[in-house]
C-alpha cells in the first residue's frame, strides 16, 4: 500500500491540505516551523507525524507556493529549522530538498590569502 502523506479532502479540514493519520495542516506545520518548532519538537508534541510525513508536507508546500509564498524567503527557503541530515537520513533522497525538506547548507568560509 502506497500513502498518499499529504491529503485534500473538501469534507476533511475544510478542504486544507492535510498530514497523513493526523489532524495538522499542513499550514499549521508550517506556521510551528516559522515558530522555531524542529522536528524532534514536532514529533514529540504530536506522535501521530511521521518524519516523511513532515518532509513530504514541505515539500507540498514548495510546490504550491502560490498558497504558501508568505512561508518562504527571498532565497527561496522555507522559514524555521529545517531537518538536520541526522533526522534526514531516514528519507528517500528525492525528499532531501535544502532549504524546503532539510536546513539549506551553510556558505563556506572564505579562504584569508
Amino acid at each position: 500500500m502506497t500513502i498518499k502523506w499529504v491529503k485534500v479532502d473538501s469534507l476533511v479540514m475544510r478542504g486544507e491540505p492535510f498530514c497523513y493519520n493526523t489532524r495538522l495542516t499542513v499550514r499549521q506545520l508550517l506556521e510551528l516551523r516559522r515558530d522555531g518548532h524542529g522536528v524532534a519538537q514536532l514529533l514529540l508534541e504530536h506522535p501521530e507525524l511521521r518524519v516523511v510525513g513532515i518532509a513530504q508536507a514541505y515539500r507540498y508546500a514548495s510546490e504550491h507556493r502560490d498558497k504558501y509564498g508568505e512561508f518562504f524567503g527571498r532565497d527561496g527557503a522555507l522559514a524555521g529549522p529545517g531537518l538536520t541530515d541526522e533526522e534526514a537520513a531516514v528519507l528517500p533522497d528525492d525528499l532531501r530538498l535544502p532549504g524546503v525538506v532539510t536546513a539549506r547548507a551553510k556558505p563556506a568560509g572564505r579562504a584569508k590569502g
